[in-house]
């Protein structure tokens, strides 16, 4: 009796054993997606927020036992909002659909038609470091809009970001899925 497990990218192995009418998640694109996988850097960060917030969890219900609700409640308070940060670092990236192109950012998303860029393209820069402040000459996907508008944000991904540092091949397929997401849902001018 065979038992279906969930694989490392979302498909069910019970597809081998013959359940070919219902949709793939990959299938349906109209849902946001994030073309390439979390980094290691932004798994291990993640999981570093989770491992604090299960002490502060554990701290909570020391406190509370206690007797001291108040300590317990703001205790609770950082614990969440901790495992909300983690949540949101793995959330961080660029995330494509049949509708757009969005970047997902910690404080801020923003959304951009296909039909609003004009260019996307992978350039030489300076580019920051595990998105601290400092800058190392590095790849990154740029976009421009139609008769040179600005984005707020041009930069897209980079090979020095915490999905792709030490993984310039990485770095390339999620560059050129996030091109033929692009050359697919973007309308041609006229």
């Amino acid at each position: 009796m065979p038992l279906p497990f969930l694989m490392a990218d979302g498909v069910s192995d019970a597809d081998d054993y013959g359940d070919g009418d219902e949709v793939l998640a990959h299938a349906d694109h109209d849902r946001w997606r994030r073309p390439y996988r979390p980094g290691p850097w932004r798994v291990a960060i993640s999981a570093l927020l989770l491992l604090l917030s299960a002490f502060m969890l554990l701290a909570t219900m020391i406190i509370a036992f206690a007797g001291a609700w108040s300590g317990a409640g703001i205790c609770l308070v950082a614990a969440l909002a901790v495992v909300a940060s983690a949540v949101q670092t793995l959330r961080v990236g660029v995330w494509v659909s049949r509708a757009g192109l969005r970047r997902v950012g910690f404080f801020v998303t923003r959304t951009v038609k296909w039909s609003e860029i004009a260019e996307l393209r992978t350039v030489q820069q300076p580019v920051r470091w595990l998105g601290l402040p400092r800058t190392v000459q590095g790849q990154a996907l740029t976009m421009s809009g139609h008769d040179g508008a600005q984005f707020a944000a041009p930069v897209l991904l980079t090979d020095h970001n915490a999905d792709f540092l030490s993984r310039a091949e990485a770095f390339d397929r999620a560059a050129d899925t996030v091109g033929a997401w692009a050359d697919e849902y973007r309308p041609v001018p006229a």
